[in-house]
């Protein structure tokens, strides 16, 4: 069977020639990041919203999302900003809020992403979203480009929906409500992916919901702390317990 050729320009190539690799991995992750980019989408206009309404300038929103990046740390800091809160009390706040993404660093596969400029930015862009979709049993294949592509299609829909939320603050009523709520639902379907796509391992996301309810009653006022921590524990433990067994086996 005879192929046709494509002419581009003054060239040919074979019209059944699939498209460039590098290309097709950022559309893959363009494709992988656009749902959570839905979820970025009303919380980066909250913020936005809030920074201009709390009288600060609007480029304090992009200057904000580009740089610390920080999602519900950066809501936080517009409160300690306007209150004129000490250093020493905003930098303890960005440790507690941000301390979880030691955890995540445990499984997050910055081995197989290229280059020191990309490790840099690899950890600089590890949020919430990207930990959820990278550490997945389908992201295993995932090379350095779409890693990295994916965590900047999601800096991007930060920053771009924050800006326009400042820009656009004004035009928005007081009296809207539930778009903080778009954070937990986000949460809430990145948590239910992560379930099904470790479905027969129950032991993990029952030692998880646990460890939340033994930090909640033990330890309110450091629940996120705490349960990570223990949650890690117990990782650590059913790892060292499981080991044990297969190896007198």
């Amino acid at each position: 069977m005879r192929i046709r050729p494509a002419v581009v320009g003054d060239r040919t190539r074979p019209a059944s020639t699939p498209p460039p690799r590098a290309a097709s991995e950022i559309r893959a992750a363009f494709a992988d990041s656009a749902y959570v980019g839905l979820g970025f989408l009303p919380l980066g206009l909250a913020f936005g919203a809030l920074v201009t309404q709390s009288g600060l300038h609007w480029w304090w929103a992009s200057l904000s999302a580009a740089l610390i990046y920080g999602g519900s740390f950066e809501f936080l800091l517009i409160g300690l900003v306007t209150a004129a809160a000490p250093l020493a009390a905003i930098a303890m706040t960005a440790f507690m809020v941000n301390v979880r993404h030691v955890f995540y660093a445990l499984s997050f596969p910055l081995h197989r992403v290229a280059g020191r400029l990309g490790k840099a930015y690899g950890t600089f862009a590890l949020s919430d979203e990207a930990y959820a979709l990278t550490a997945g049993e389908r992201a295993r294949s995932w090379s350095s480009r779409r890693i990295l592509w994916l965590q900047f299609f999601m800096h991007l829909y930060w920053a771009g929906s924050a800006t326009a939320g400042a820009l656009l603050g004004t035009l928005i009523p007081d009296g809207v409500t539930g778009l903080d709520f778009a954070l937990t639902a986000l949460f809430t379907v990145l948590a239910i992916d992560a379930v099904r796509d470790r479905r027969g391992d129950l032991p993990t996301p029952v030692l998880a919901v646990l460890s939340a309810l033994v930090a909640r009653l033990l330890f309110p006022s450091q629940l996120l702390l705490a349960a990570f921590a223990l949650f890690t524990t117990g990782l650590l433990a059913r790892h060292f317990i499981t080991g044990r067994k297969s190896g007198h086996v």
